[in-house]
């Protein structure tokens, strides 16, 4: 007789306390739905407004220069305007805000706050051998930030990524990584029994830093705990050989291309569930053809039609590498769906109108998840819909239960 289907969420109780089970042969693997994600790419010197927002609004909008360039997924993606983040400035600050929404990034005694894609991993827990990845074009700067405002540093080599994510390791290299998270234990620990005295001989401003700073310590003790669970477990074996970095910094279109061919490998793995990108802006004159100025020397064009011309060349490159990302994600299969349907794919920048340091008006795109796209939504361009709406539409999409983030004043619905 065939066993029967169990509901995955079946649980075991006993004298009040549930535990779930796990995901179990007895469940049927016909019924297993593949999970959601959340992809966050920021672009940080924004996109020529012009040539990105159709003329009009509603589903029969006639694409933009750039909107045309994702022509093959157009009923994948919704465009907005009007959106952005309350109290922002500071010219390029806000790059620093984009997924945290902190007020007035850049005045003294600015303080982050936890971004959405740290929110959300933090809410999904260890269900995957890394809660989040955090990936930069060039460099550490990333826009991930802790609960205690403190960042994370960006990988910006796809070989070191590739690496982490896929490459097992020898067993005397594994053993020495071991060594070191359990000598980390016990700094960690030796740091926490000072806590209570130092904080008995602490001015009230030095008590606030000690508390976020033993917060950090006890989110390195979390991460700590979560990697030794892993570390037994082989990593997934993927068909594709190793990226190969790029050295030159220019190669601003060869770095993205790397960067965004990771991302279908980590989703389909399930290496990740969450992952936030930061496309930066300091490349120098990026290698596309017809570009001979700096990019961020061309995004505060000051209306000269020449340099216009070679920002918005530098721009169609960034969204082509982006259509094919879209492309790649549609047409991979998963379960009956397919990788972009089930990741919530949040594409823009902070800043609206880079030419004046202007952080209202973002350009906005949200693609896949399953929704119902092929729109461009407009938001009143002078009080802006807060951009922490459509975060909590993103995290409600994935499974996380929250009416609120940041500086939301409701959940975005379309």
């Amino acid at each position: 007789m065939p066993s029967p289907i169990l509901d995955r969420r079946t649980f075991l109780k006993a004298s009040g306390i549930s535990l779930a089970l796990p995901m179990l042969e007895a469940f049927g693997k016909v019924a297993e739905t593949p999970p959601k994600r959340a992809l966050f790419i920021c672009n940080t010197l924004g996109f020529y407004p012009p040539a990105f927002y159709p003329k009009a609004p509603g589903p029969d909008y006639e694409p933009s220069d750039y909107l045309a360039l994702l022509a093959r997924n157009r009923n994948d993606f919704t465009v907005f305007s009007g959106l952005s983040h309350p109290d922002q400035g500071g010219e390029h600050a806000c790059e620093m805000t984009w997924l945290t929404a902190a007020r007035n990034p850049g005045r003294d005694g600015f303080e982050n706050s936890i971004s959405v894609d740290q929110f959300a991993a933090e809410k999904l827990g260890s269900v995957t051998r890394f809660p989040s990845l955090s990936l930069s074009s060039d460099g550490p700067m990333s826009q991930s930030y802790t609960g205690s405002g403190v960042m994370i540093p960006a990988m910006d080599r796809p070989s070191e990524v590739f690496a982490k994510l896929f490459l097992q390791g020898k067993a005397d290299e594994v053993e020495r990584e071991k060594r070191k998270l359990s000598d980390g234990r016990s700094i960690l620990d030796s740091l926490g029994d000072q806590r209570n005295r130092l904080l008995k001989t602490s001015s009230p401003t030095d008590s606030n830093r000690l508390d976020a700073y033993f917060e950090a310590v006890r989110q390195a003790e979390r991460d700590i705990t979560e990697a030794e669970a892993w570390f037994d477990r082989p990593r997934p074996a993927v068909d594709a050989e190793a990226p190969r970095d790029i050295p030159d910094k220019a190669d601003l279109v060869g770095r993205i291309e790397l960067l965004f061919g990771l991302v279908p490998l980590a989703i389909q793995t399930d290496s990740t569930r969450v992952i936030s990108i930061v496309i930066q802006n300091n490349h120098g004159v990026p290698l596309v053809n017809g570009v001979e100025a700096e990019h961020h020397n061309l995004s505060h064009h000051g209306r000269d039609p020449e340099k216009i011309d070679q920002l918005m060349k530098i721009e169609r490159a960034i969204l082509g590498c982006f259509a094919d990302l879209l492309t790649r994600m549609k047409a991979q299969g998963e379960a009956g769906t397919s990788l972009l349907d089930q990741t919530m794919t949040l594409f823009g920048s902070n800043l609206g109108n880079a030419a004046a340091h202007d952080p209202r008006n973002n350009p906005i795109l949200l693609a896949g998840g399953g929704l119902d796209h092929g729109s461009y939504r407009t938001y009143d361009t002078g009080d802006n819909t807060p951009l922490g709406n459509l975060y909590v539409r993103t995290l409600q999409e994935i499974g996380i239960e929250t009416d609120s983030f940041a500086t939301s004043s409701g959940v975005l619905d379309w």
